[in-house]
């Protein structure tokens, strides 16, 4: 791991990869590492509005990355398989439109970090010989609720939005909503599943 300065009162900690960057996110929220907010990414951890980053610093340096972070449970995503790309993920995948309907839903994600816009999860889970390019040229308008996927990670679009994933469905599951205690749907470390409706 390398720490870096980010302004006087951030740290940003650098790691191997998205899974990393949630274990240790999760292991400085249990041990009560002092920062107002802790940040997850696809290699990284933003530890903000922290007192002494010195002190912190020191503190993760003794964290040791075999820890496996404390995941939430199973969210059930229904899933209309109706995208526009599953034929193009069909082929990719060298099936059927019924052969990428369950290897998708077969799988068990977790949701990795959050990011793009408010209760977009990026979810970790899918094998790597599954990854499937982005569009060459984005959709100037991706609606809410469309189940996509770009390279190995997938997600769900919260809110309508230009995107160049490849869309394989959509659901109508509601992804942020600030009335809820909690307002994403899937933050960090949420297990989620998805259900052919």
């Amino acid at each position: 791991m390398r720490t870096r300065p980010v302004g006087p009162r951030a740290l940003l900690a650098e790691v191997a990869d998205a899974g990393t960057a949630l274990a240790l996110a999760e292991w400085a929220r249990g041990v009560g590492v002092a920062a107002g907010e802790i940040v997850p990414g696809a290699a990284t951890v933003l530890f903000d509005e922290v007192a002494e980053p010195e002190s912190l610093r020191e503190a993760l340096a003794g964290w040791a990355p075999t820890v496996v972070p404390a995941q939430r449970g199973v969210a059930e995503i229904a899933v209309r398989y109706d995208g526009p790309d599953l034929a193009f993920v069909a082929e990719a995948w060298g099936t059927d439109v019924a052969g990428v309907v369950e290897r998708h839903s077969a799988v068990e994600y977790v949701a990795a970090f959050c990011g793009f816009a408010p209760g977009f999860a990026y979810l970790q889970g899918l094998a790597g010989e599954l990854a499937v390019p982005r569009l060459d040229s984005p959709r100037p308008r991706v609606p809410a609720g469309a189940v996509a996927l770009a390279g190995a990670w997938c997600g769900i679009y919260p809110t309508a939005s230009p995107g160049g994933w490849r869309i394989l469905g959509s659901t109508d599951a509601v992804l942020w909503d600030q009335a809820r205690d909690e307002p994403a749907l899937l933050p960090p470390g949420t297990r989620v599943r998805f259900v052919p409706a």
